[in-house]
């Protein structure tokens, strides 16, 4: 069966309907999921299971049988640990009906079907009793409910709602206490993420100072976390104005509260500065000890840098003060983390709130409009002064200005091509010699193996001595059936990459006339340069503001043969991945060249396109 799906075309600005198969939501949630990144998570998964073996071991030592109730299991994974630790039997609960569909399959590819009952409901759904989904209450829990920012995928409520109804009290529970961590900085960089900068402009009457309006900057901005790989900020980009401060811990072993609340450290400051910016994170404890910990603390705060492991499905959390605020070195201060039961903040005082008896306050609301429509990246874009230095000098040769180009619906880098439609609807009123700016754009690509990104798109196999192949296929499935042949939209100044090709340009279209009729078609080969794993091609526009500038949204400079890429911050790339160089235990047998046919469709605005892998033939020498 078909169904009808509205969208807007970014492109081209308009409503369309298209025909989708009735199954096109369930490939799009699967195709764009982190499972294969969790399941790829050495660490994670290594740590649960020595969390688990000690759970179950500790209620078998009290001569109890092991009773497990898994929340958001996934794949099954933590439930066949469990059984494989010793339990008794284990109730995984899984609310995605493909995914619990999938578990019901693993578990039993496995062999565990005879102790591990997925359910497919929400755990607030799940009944007990004789006629329920469970007979009695669990006395093991196990979860893995957490995001970047740790409740914001509702684990409050979950475990508030398992304590009450499916939970013995006083159960083990892995993890067993979570603590989230902060850290006051001062950084001009991470501010620029937040706040709009004046905009400085060399006239020939001297420099001239664009103020933004002044409820943009009075705004508290929006509450929502920015998460990022906060271990490719360089450290210089930014001063510490605090030592790393545990804000607040969550013992998930008992009565779970996902009330709002509000947790207070006084701290003194390390340096004199503008504090700006928490920057945050977590680790949990497997173990009631303390022993078993997994954390997602950046390098410089991390107990062995060495160790550290990369992920994607956890990352590091940046919140921004409502204000910028003046703190002397050595006198004495107060952080606030404020939550409700889905969402943190802070706010920096004087004096602690519980003193005070103040009631913590409301999240703060953007009433600016700017941090409603602008995301994290397009206040740095604007901030960014080499970028306005460039459209400055542009500037000073052209008469006639229609567009930087950005807009709010751009995922894809040429999705910013509705500027060429919009330049084509107006051409009726441009007079003659009327210059059009920028006058040009290309597509650029370049071939690249990156450090980890690849992780997210490479089938596990077998995870920590389970078979998952199943999990592996339908995700497979589900990229086959649309995005294996897409590009997909990634900030790659969070992930290292290096170069296997030198960058080539690949189309090109020209804003001084108008969107044409017919595709703009190109084919051709990447020659590779440098030995290693070809995981994908990056693909990016550069716009050509006169034939002597040019903005990049992409590569910024050429890369060295040892140095990683340098991608523009502000914009996220086009990665398309190559499918069959993603599973690292294939032979590594480099190919010489990248074919690929690319086409711009000027009816849809779609860019198609596709890429193979191929050797040049040694001609029997």
């Amino acid at each position: 069966m078909k169904v009808f799906c509205g969208r807007a075309n970014p492109v081209t600005g308009s409503v369309e309907w298209l025909e989708e198969d009735e199954h096109y939501d369930y490939h799009q949630e699967i195709a764009r999921s982190s499972y294969a990144d969790m399941l790829h998570d050495k660490d994670r998964n290594t740590k649960y299971y020595q969390g688990i073996r000690a759970a179950v071991s500790r209620v078998k030592d009290r001569g109890q049988k092991a009773l497990v109730l898994d929340i958001g299991t996934g794949t099954g994974l933590l439930s066949m640990m469990a059984v494989t630790a010793g339990a008794d039997f284990c109730y995984a609960i899984e609310v995605f009906k493909p995914m619990a569909d999938a578990a019901v399959k693993i578990v039993e590819k496995n062999g565990f079907s005879d102790k591990i009952k997925v359910i497919n409901k929400h755990s607030t759904e799940v009944t007990l009793g004789l006629d329920g989904d469970m007979p009695c209450r669990a006395n093991i829990l196990i979860t893995e409910l957490f995001d970047t920012e740790l409740i914001g995928e509702g684990a409050l409520p979950s475990y508030e709602h398992a304590h009450r109804h499916l939970v013995q009290e006083n159960c083990e529970a892995v993890p067993h206490r979570a603590t989230v961590y902060a850290q006051l900085v001062e950084s001009r960089k991470m501010w620029s993420w937040n706040k709009l900068f004046p905009i400085r402009v060399q006239t020939r009457l001297g420099e001239q100072v664009i103020v933004p309006p002044l409820e943009l900057e009075r705004c508290p901005g929006a509450p929502s976390v920015y998460d990022i790989q906060l271990n490719q900020v360089s450290p210089t980009d930014f001063t510490a104005l605090s030592k790393v401060l545990p804000m607040f811990s969550v013992d998930f072993s008992k009565q779970v509260s996902s009330s709002a609340a509000c947790h207070t450290r006084q701290f003194e400051p390390l340096a004199s500065g503008q504090a700006q910016v928490v920057l945050s994170w977590w680790d949990i404890e497997m173990d009631p000890e303390g022993k078993i910990k997994c954390t997602m603390a950046p390098v410089w705060a991390h107990s062995d840098p060495q160790e550290l492991q990369w992920r994607d499905h956890w990352m590091q959390c940046v919140y921004f003060l409502p204000q910028e605020e003046p703190v002397v070195q050595g006198s004495a201060l107060c952080l606030v983390a404020h939550h409700d039961d889905y969402c943190v903040w802070y706010s920096l005082q004087r004096t602690s709130p519980e003193k005070i008896g103040r009631v913590h306050p409301v999240r703060p609301v953007c009433d600016c409009q700017a941090h409603l429509l602008w995301n994290r990246p397009r206040f740095g874009e604007i901030n960014d002064q080499d970028r306005t230095d460039q459209y400055v000098q542009a500037l000073r040769t052209v008469s006639l200005l229609l567009g930087e180009p950005f807009f709010t619906t751009s995922l894809l880098p040429w999705h910013n091509l509705y500027f060429w439609y919009v330049r084509t609807a107006v051409s009726q009123h441009l007079g003659p010699g009327a210059v059009v700016m920028p006058q040009a754009a290309s597509l650029h690509a370049v071939v690249v193996e990156f450090k980890d990104l690849w992780r997210v798109r490479s089938p596990c196999g077998d995870c920590e001595g389970f078979d998952v192949h199943i999990m592996d296929d339908m995700i497979k499935r589900a990229l086959d059936f649309r995005e294996s042949k897409e590009a997909e939209p990634h900030p790659l100044w969070e992930y290292p990459c290096r170069n296997l090709s030198e960058p080539q340009q690949i189309l090109t279209f020209d804003f001084r006339q108008p969107v044409p009729q017919q595709p703009v078609h190109a084919e051709g080969s990447i020659e590779l340069r440098r030995p290693g794993r070809s995981h994908g091609a990056v693909l990016w526009m550069e716009y050509h503001l006169t034939p002597d500038s040019t903005v990049s949204t992409g590569l910024l400079k050429p890369a060295e043969d040892k140095e990683d890429c340098c991608w523009n911050p502000h914009c996220k790339q086009a990665v398309y991945f190559f499918s069959t160089m993603l599973d690292p235990r294939v032979p590594l047998n480099s190919p010489q060249t990248v074919s690929y046919v690319v086409e711009f469709h000027p009816s849809t605005g779609d860019v198609t396109m596709d890429f193979t892998l191929s050797h040049i033939p040694d001609d029997g020498h």
